[in-house]
């Protein structure tokens, strides 16, 4: 693994140990027992903040953004812990879809759900 990614290991290592022990006063036990709906939230609002972030202007801008990055990412992590979902199948997704235009994946990802509301 690249130096740079152990960070994000040793954090989902730390929300997997949270998600199965639950311990108490932590931030993390509290969304994870707030389950999809309270982690999907945080998410949302992270994301709006990423955003918002970006669109500044100069260094500041700049730091705000990874800033704001790093929190939508450790809520991700959240949400993937609470669903017992690995960085390692994360990366295999996106190993699946290396080379694949994003259009002709989502393409035929809507051509799948087409053919599934057809058939009976």
């Amino acid at each position: 693994m690249p130096e740079s990614l152990a960070p994000l290991d040793r954090l989902m290592a730390t929300l997997t140990r949270r998600a199965a022990e639950r311990p108490s006063g932590s931030y993390t036990t509290k969304l994870l027992d707030g389950g999809a709906a309270a982690i999907g939230a945080k998410i949302r609002e992270e994301a709006e903040e990423l955003i918002e972030a970006a669109a500044e202007s100069g260094q500041d801008g700049r730091n705000h953004t990874v800033y704001e990055a790093g929190d939508l990412i450790y809520h991700t992590l959240v949400m993937l812990a609470w669903r017992g979902i690995s960085l390692d199948e994360v990366a295999a997704e996106l190993a699946r879809r290396e080379g694949t235009s994003g259009l002709a994946e989502k393409a035929a990802r809507n051509s799948d759900q087409d053919q599934s509301r057809t058939q009976p």
